[in-house]
């Protein structure tokens, strides 16, 4: 009997619609409008990000009174909307009967947004950065809140990964001549790869990741890491329960885990079969509530004609499946049974399980919840 469908943990499918929400952090300009067709690589939005706002307190700086600050703002030319550069004067007054003056420098370059006369503490506003919104993949823009953001409508695959660090990038999928079970050397990276998302392999060395950084490729997709790689790659150890802000040159995508563990069949599958393609990457990461999971999106160049029909995945006896648990985490079997009743398992719980043939010849018992379709 055919068991009831599973949510998999992490997404691999092909010809799904995809959504993607494009947020400006700040308000600003939109500039596309619903019905637009864009590319991955098309910028739709714009704004100004506030600069930080510096605030000096003169009086307690020079040791002056208020009123006496306000006249050395005076003496300076210095008022609210003024534009200074760094190390400008802002403030000039003479103690000691005239004999010397106390004088104020400014810390930053930016616009005097205010200066208050009740203690004559001075802000001054630091030049703002300038920021564009990228649509991330092609499709058809089909929502627009102005000024804030747009929702971006396509067809292609998915494949998420269960960790990863670096941001949104784009590049052409190109696959290293390595085994999705073979170690990543540096000698598997190639010397050109300008623009290219790399996919292969499991477990890529330290110079493995430095070599594909500097030969110019954007992103590596591959089925594990070492720890100790990462954190020898990012120059610290990884803490946060977010990533994706890291300043660093190259997006890295991480399919299974921790250790020595092969890119998974369904992901290598469906990112082979797009070598060659423009795809967009992010290796955000949150484990915690809301989890976000890194992702590879293909959406550039496809033709929806060719695209599959996403249908329904549901488990039954002969599917191939992974198991996504330890003790057996990253092993491939196929189903042999599906018992209806609950049975206990070695925590006492009793569960749905289902009956594994691993690709070892073992046959073995697992949760259902431990499972995904491969």
């Amino acid at each position: 009997m055919e068991g009831t469908q599973l949510t998999p943990t992490l997404l691999a499918e092909d010809g799904v619609v995809i959504r993607k929400v494009r947020r400006l952090p700040v308000p600003g300009n939109i500039s596309v409008k619903k019905g637009d067709r864009v590319g991955s690589r098309d910028m739709i939005g714009s704004a100004e990000l506030p600069g930080e706002l510096r605030i000096v307190r003169v009086p307690e700086t020079l040791g002056i009174e208020v009123d006496e600050a306000l006249t050395g703002f005076r003496n300076c030319g210095i008022e609210e909307g003024v534009q200074v550069e760094y190390g400008a004067k802002i403030c000039e007054y003479p103690v000691f009967f005239g004999l010397l003056k106390a004088t104020c420098y400014s810390p930053a370059a930016g616009t005097v947004e205010f200066i208050s006369k009740k203690n004559a503490h001075i802000g001054i506003r630091m030049k703002s950065t300038p920021l564009v919104l990228s649509s991330y993949i092609a499709g058809e823009v089909v929502e627009v809140e102005k000024g804030h953001s747009a929702v971006i409508e396509g067809r292609g695959a998915i494949v998420q990964g269960i960790f990863g660090v670096g941001g949104e990038r784009t590049g052409k999928l190109e696959l290293l001549d390595v085994g999705c079970e073979s170690l990543v050397t540096e000698s598997d990276i190639p010397s050109m790869a300008e623009g290219k998302i790399l996919v292969g392999g499991m477990c890529p060395t330290v110079d493995a990741i430095k070599k594909a950084a500097k030969s110019g490729a954007v992103g590596l997709v591959t089925g594990s890491i070492l720890s100790e790689v990462l954190s020898c790659y990012l120059g610290y150890d990884l803490g946060a329960a977010i990533t994706g802000d890291e300043d660093i040159p190259l997006t890295l995508i991480i399919t299974e885990g921790f250790g020595e563990l092969a890119i998974s069949e369904s992901a290598y599958s469906i990112l082979s079969r797009y070598a060659g393609h423009l795809a967009s990457i992010n290796g955000a990461t949150q484990v915690r509530a809301g989890a976000i999971r890194p992702e590879v999106l293909i959406t550039e160049g496809i033709e929806v004609s060719l695209c599959l029909e996403k249908t329904i995945a549901t488990y039954s006896v002969g599917k191939r499946v992974r198991i996504i648990r330890y003790p057996y985490f990253g092993r491939y079997g196929v189903i042999e049974e599906m018992p209806e009743e609950p049975e206990a398992i070695a925590t006492g719980a009793k569960v749905r399980v289902f009956r594994l043939r691993l690709d070892t010849g073992e046959l073995i018992t697992v949760p259902r919840v431990n499972v995904e379709l491969a």
